[in-house]
């Protein structure tokens, strides 16, 4: 059978075939069965084709070449499994796949076939069937595909418009390597001098000694890199060659007239290890190519006679005469006039091919190769008729192939040895190719045509690989330059007078990704085992958070709108994914959308936060209103949101949200107002802004409560310590306590980076904050603001680590217990979701081609009951309310001398002492044996007992205080 094409289509060719028991693949030909979108499998009985096909096309793992073959055979043992009317499913365990593949594929272990199954069980079933192994084959080739692509196909940034410079046809783009200048010029003579960062540095009119300024037309403009000139063709049939190291600015050194022709296109070459050795080839519009071939350019590239006027300044005038019958001795001409009278577009000289090479519009002679003959003056010429002409061609040196831009809309490789058919054809084009580059080192191909439509070939396969188009000007008329710098990434295209770039994205294929726009949120789901991402392009990815693997991804979630914010219900089995468009939409994990709800009321909103409670699903970050949803109220797919009781109780957009069981709700605005809520009631009972406005503090970015911090926990209820903690502007973080509203410490986290975000752990021991610069701090808050103080603490707490996972901002925060150990989650404008342990260390980025085992990598991190971060993981801090006992070693225990009764047991046990006991024995009471009264202060030590006391009064104070305010409001109510 015959080779596919692109092999990494192998396997899709395989398994997308129709469900009919037959393969209508023709003999040798495999059918194109892309967009099909249905996975069926393949009957056994072309098992033998298959494989013998398999083994011979596919360069996949020998994994992948039995998926097909030799996985469905154990299924069905000797039955065709895919045969058409089978209702049964086969599924197998993964001691049943381990013990059937070690049998079929000998070569590999069991243990490498348990982490196969592994892989492919990502619901954690503990089996598998044919859907779930074509699910797993699919998704990990297309994510091999998509790194082949992203190596093979160039990334680009956005098309941009440089500064217009020139008010006419622009001729020529150009790079000086030596001074790492572009230079541009426009048909009236003026010259662009550009910086390497395409800042425009200056301009220069040209001008010659035989044409005024306004009849100055130029043709073409050349680079001599050896020896730091340019030369400029015009219209008056002159060639100047001018010189960049001047003093006087541009100064024209040489002038070469008396041309039979215009030149219209130019080629310089030199030799890069003898410098003197340099070819200008020339094509004019009466069909000559001549060259001018240096023999000394370092020294000078022409004699200057004997009668030229003095002085470095001074311009040489060299008829081309001259140079023909030989009178300089330091260059030599050559020619051919296989054009005939057609204007030569282009021409160039190939060292490789020792050749010159021209082209026209014509379909005789369109392209002539000119092999240069040694010791001979003449040439061996070579002849392309293309039909309709050409537009323009380029040379691959290494590949030894010619492309044309056929007028014909056609793009053709040349063998340069073979004249009668092309080597390929590149269709594709709707318009006449005016352009074509090769890309030298990644052998590609530009194509630019009529139409605007740019594309990327790639040679090897003859296949568009990129089509780029509806960015460029939008003018009918227009004459076009196409100029690739390829050690730069630049391709410069010009349309009459405007210059438009396309800058190649540089080191793109080394990064590593998690999404292909930057990431904005980062959810763990501690039921599936997963991490759940999102970005600005509507994508939601999920990750297994053992190994960093993709198992699913939902493209175009909220069509092209961006995903700002996302939440997991109480059970962790509904995703909840806000977007710009100003809509919440919940989905199963299957990607089935089951609600829509409508918080924008039909237009876009910016949303911040979503929170799902007990009964209701709250949403904030445009309004100042909280809108809020009854689950009650979810029987229909479309929802719109109720009414919160409580109205608008903030001056600003509600930012984010907090929720404190029972039923405590706080809220932030981003003009620093804290709101504090009962749930139940949705009404606000507290504000907190005065203070914030005296301080002029900076907005809220995020608020979070410590949600094990309850109302009858002793930190809190007893010790009056913080319940609520809060960032965002300024780098600021502070801790408050929303029953006395008393900020009760605040201190710089990140210093001089404007705005943060943060989390805290489950355990409240952590405090995580990140930054726009891509710094993530990990702070000890186990002992932080835990009693109720007069005076606002302004020392921050213990800071364990500072790191730097991402290189912009970030975007998201979460924490994550697996196998008892902490792990931080950061997602990041970036584009990469990071995964992180307490120490700093980066266990992995999602989306990496190496698979990360979360099992290895946890036996260096810090488990989740630690406090204080030690070099020695396995030190661990004594915590909780006996973290004052003193705990030492038992000192050891002297010998003790048995006693007497042991030693003579017969002086005082005697035979009948059975006899001598009462069946109805009687044991004392309490009050007969107790000895002393009993004294708690001779079991716990006088500063527990202190601290339980303090605590009790303050608990009686509080009581006595809250029944005060209570008969208060009662006595009022009566007396009105």
């Amino acid at each position: 059978m015959s080779r596919v094409p692109l092999s990494t289509t192998v396997l899709e060719h395989i398994i997308v075939l129709p469900h009919n028991g037959k393969c209508r693949a023709e003999p040798g030909r495999w059918p194109d069965l892309a967009g099909v979108g249905v996975v069926c499998p393949v009957g056994l009985q072309y098992a033998a084709k298959l494989e013998n096909f398999w083994l011979q096309s596919c360069p996949c793992g020998v994994v992948y070449r039995y998926y097909i073959i030799k996985i469905c055979g154990p299924f069905v043992k000797e039955q065709d499994f895919f045969s058409p009317g089978l209702n049964r499913s086969v599924v197998m365990t993964r001691e049943e796949f381990m013990e059937q593949m070690s049998a079929v594929i000998r070569s590999s272990t069991k243990e490498e076939f348990g982490e196969l199954f592994d892989r492919i069980d990502v619901t954690r079933d503990h089996y598998i069937d044919w859907n779930k192994v074509t699910s797993f084959m699919l998704l990990d080739l297309n994510e091999k595909d998509e790194r082949t692509r992203s190596l093979v196909i160039p990334q680009w940034k956005k098309l941009r418009l440089l500064l217009p410079t020139h008010k006419d046809l622009i001729q020529n783009v150009t790079f000086l390597k030596g001074s790492s200048y572009y230079l541009t010029v426009s048909r009236n003579g003026l010259l662009g001098v550009w910086g390497e960062n395409l800042k425009l540095q200056r301009t220069l009119q040209i001008t010659t000694e035989s044409v005024k300024r306004k009849d100055l037309w130029v043709t073409t403009l050349v680079s001599l890199a050896n020896v730091n000139k340019i030369a400029i063709a015009f219209t008056s049939k002159e060639i100047c060659f001018y010189d960049l190291n001047s003093k006087q600015g541009l100064s024209c050194q040489y002038s070469i007239h008396g041309l039979q022709g215009t030149v219209i296109c130019m080629d310089y070459w030199y030799n890069p290890h003898d410098g003197n050795e340099a070819i200008l080839t020339l094509g004019d519009v009466s069909g000559q190519v001549q060259a001018i071939s240096f023999t000394t350019a370092l020294i000078s590239l022409f004699e200057r006679p004997a009668s030229s006027p003095e002085g470095e300044e001074a311009t040489v005038t060299i008829s081309w005469q001259e140079l023909v019958s030989g009178y300089h001795k330091c260059c030599y001409t050559l020619k051919h006039t296989l054009h005939e009278k057609d204007w030569v577009k282009q021409v160039a000289y190939s060292s490789s091919l020792d050749a010159f090479i021209s082209s026209t519009t014509s379909n005789i002679n369109t392209l002539v190769l000119a092999w240069r003959e040694k010791l001979k003056p003449h040439f061996t010429t070579t002849s392309f008729n293309i039909a309709q002409g050409i537009n323009a061609f380029d040379f691959h040196s290494r590949l030894n192939l010619i492309a044309t831009a056929g007028i014909n809309h056609r793009v053709c490789l040349w063998n340069p040895y073979v004249t009668s058919k092309p080597a390929g054809v590149l269709q594709g084009h709707s318009a006449s190719v005016i352009a074509v580059q090769f890309i030298t080192e990644r052998k590609q191909l530009f194509s630019f045509s009529k139409d605007k439509v740019l594309r990327i070939w790639d040679i090897q396969h003859q296949l568009c690989i990129q089509r780029i188009a509806g960015s460029f000007p939008k003018s009918l008329d227009f004459q076009s330059t196409l100029y690739f710098n390829e050690a730069h990434g630049r391709l410069f295209i010009s349309f009459n007078n405007q210059l438009m770039l396309l800058e190649m994205k540089q080191e793109a294929s080394k990064k590593i990704t998690s999404h292909g726009k930057p990431v904005t949120c980062v959810l763990y789901n501690s039921v599936f085992k997963q991490v759940i991402s999102s970005d600005t392009g509507s994508t939601v990815t999920f990750w297994l958070i053992d190994t960093g693997q993709k198992i699913k991804q939902f493209t175009g979630c909220h069509g092209s709108a961006e995903i700002t914010t996302m939440t997991l219900d109480a059970s962790e089995t509904r995703l909840l994914t806000g977007s710009t468009d100003g809509t919440v939409k919940i989905w199963d994990f299957n990607g089935h959308c089951h609600h829509k709800l409508n918080v924008g009321r039909d237009r876009g909103v910016d949303i911040s936060q979503i929170m799902v409670l007990k009964r209701t699903i709250l949403v904030t970050g445009w309004d100042r209103i909280i809108t809020v949803f009854r689950l009650s109220n979810l029987t229909q797919f479309f929802v719109l949101p109720a009414e919160w009781k409580g109205g608008v109780q903030h001056q600003d957009d509600i930012l984010c949200a907090a929720f404190l069981p029972p039923h405590t709700l706080v809220t932030g605005s981003c003009g620093g107002e804290i709101v504090v809520w009962n749930n139940s009631t949705e009404n606000a009972y507290l504000k907190i802004s005065s203070y914030l406005k005296q301080h002029c503090f900076e907005a809220l970015g995020k608020t979070y409560i410590l949600f094990a911090c309850a109302y009858n926990t002793p930190h809190f209820c007893v010790l009056g310590g913080a319940n609520l903690v809060s960032c965002g502007g300024a780098g600021h973080v502070r801790f408050w306590n929303t029953l006395k509203s008393q900020l009760m410490a605040e201190f710089e986290a990140h210093s001089s980076i404007g705005s943060i975000i943060m989390t805290i752990d489950k355990m409240n021991q952590y405090l995580i904050t990140g930054d726009l610069a891509g710094w993530v701090k990990i702070w000890n808050i186990q002992d932080y603001c835990l009693s109720s103080s007069e005076d606002k603490v302004t020392q921050p707490p213990p800071l364990l680590r500072s790191f730097q996972p991402h290189d912009d901002c970030v975007t998201y925060l979460e924490t994550c217990v697996r196998r008892s150990c902490l792990f931080i989650l950061s997602s990041s404008s970036d584009c990469r979701v990071a995964l992180s342990d307490l120490y700093g260390k980066t266990i992995g980025i999602f989306g990496q081609v190496e698979i990360f085992l979360l099992t290895t990598a946890s036996g260096s991190v810090a488990p989740v009951f630690e406090v204080e971060l030690s070099p020695n993981p396995t030190e661990q801090a004594v915590l909780g309310t006996f973290r004052s006992l003193n705990i030492e070693a038992l000192e050891e225990v002297l010998e003790i001398n048995k006693a007497d009764f042991v030693l003579n047991p017969d002086k005082y046990f005697m035979e009948m002492t059975e006899d001598r006991c009462s069946a109805t024995l009687k044991l004392p009471i309490l009050s007969e044996t107790l000895k002393a009264v009993f004294d708690e202060k001779s079991l716990f030590p006088k500063e527990i007992l202190d601290r339980e006391q303090k605590a009790r009064q303050l608990c009686e104070q509080m009581c006595n205080e809250g029944k005060m305010k209570r008969n208060k409001k009662q006595a009022k109510l009566k007396g009105k």
